[in-house]
């Protein structure tokens, strides 16, 4: 069966290593129109981002990580974050974002760029707000890395589909 999203879904890699070349705004904004389209919860949209491009605020962001060597090789970061003005259920909340998150993966797979979902920095979150110069009601979720994927063999592999059904009533 050719589907365009399922193949989508099935390609993507996550990419760390990458090109010189700029990611566009335009890119960056198409991005997150992807992202801010995932479901949530009351249809609140709790999600912010910060999108990233100058090379001198990557660098101060890339020793809040251990993996600054992504961060500094990215020519593009999109800081993701949950306002908590206007969640409403954390757990929730939560889940949305990392559903907003899938959906921009999937946007810069769609577009040609490669990209991976920061978790570590999350270790550091107040002190990204901090460097972002923002208020203390945007929780960190992750940070994005995006770039023009160095070429390179991304293979993966997954267990089969019977080791993660529970039950088929």
């Amino acid at each position: 069966m050719h589907n365009p999203v399922l193949e989508a879904i099935y390609r993507r890699r996550s990419v760390r290593e990458f090109t010189p070349e700029e990611v566009s705004p335009d890119e960056l904004q198409e991005i997150v129109r992807a992202g801010i389209w995932a479901p949530s919860g009351l249809n609140n949209q709790p999600w912010r981002f910060v999108l990233i491009r100058a090379e001198e605020t990557r660098a101060r962001l890339a020793e809040l990580t251990k993996y600054s060597r992504i961060v500094l090789a990215a020519p593009a970061l999109i800081a993701v974050f949950l306002d908590q003005g206007a969640m409403y259920d954390p757990v929730k909340d939560q889940q949305a974002a990392g559903a907003c998150i899938q959906n921009m993966l999937l946007a810069a797979e769609a577009l040609g760029l490669g990209a991976v979902w920061l978790g570590q920095i999350l270790h550091n979150k107040d002190k990204v707000r901090q460097e972002l110069d923002l208020d203390d009601h945007l929780d960190l979720m992750a940070v994005i890395a995006l770039g023009r994927p160095e070429p390179k063999d991304r293979r993966s592999q997954r267990k089969p589909l019977e080791d993660f059904i529970l039950k088929s009533i």
